[in-house]
C-alpha cells in the first residue's frame, strides 16, 4: 500500500455502531465497535511495555452458556488527533488508544483486506 492508502476521503461516525471510512484510493472500510475496541493500539492493550496485552474480545462470540451482563459497547466521544488519527473514548472507561489512519486501514475487516493480511503472514 502506498501512503495515500491511509488518507481518508470521508469518515462517518456512529457512536453506537462504529466508523465507516471512504479512502482516497477508493477502498471502503466498515469498522464495527467491537473490532475497534478489540484492536485498540494503546500500550496497555498491545503489551508494548513488556506487560501481558490487555486485549478485549468483544468481537468473539460468548464462550459461556450464561455470560455475565455487560453494558453494550459504545463510543462516548471521538476526537481527531492532528491530521493522522482519531482518539476514541469508550463507555468502559478506556481512552488511551490513538487510532492512526494507517492502523484503521490495517484492521479493515473486509474480505480483500483479511485475505491480503493472511497472504503477507505466510512464510
Amino acid at each position: 500500500m502506498n501512503s495515500s492508502s491511509f488518507d481518508p476521503e470521508h469518515i462517518a461516525i456512529s457512536k453506537s455502531k462504529g466508523i465507516q471510512i471512504d479512502w482516497k484510493d477508493g477502498h471502503h472500510s466498515n469498522l464495527p465497535l467491537a473490532i475497534l475496541r478489540d484492536e485498540c493500539p494503546c500500550a496497555g492493550c498491545t503489551g508494548a511495555h513488556g506487560t501481558p496485552p490487555e486485549r478485549t474480545n468483544h468481537s468473539q462470540p460468548a464462550q459461556e452458556a450464561f455470560p455475565m451482563f455487560k453494558p453494550a459497547l459504545k463510543m462516548l466521544d471521538i476526537q481527531p488527533v492532528g491530521g493522522y488519527a482519531l482518539r476514541i473514548y469508550w463507555n468502559d472507561g478506556h481512552n488511551a488508544g490513538i487510532y492512526s489512519y494507517e492502523h484503521l486501514r490495517g484492521i479493515c475487516p473486509c474480505a480483500s483486506c483479511v485475505a491480503g493480511r493472511a497472504t503477507r503472514q505466510e512464510p
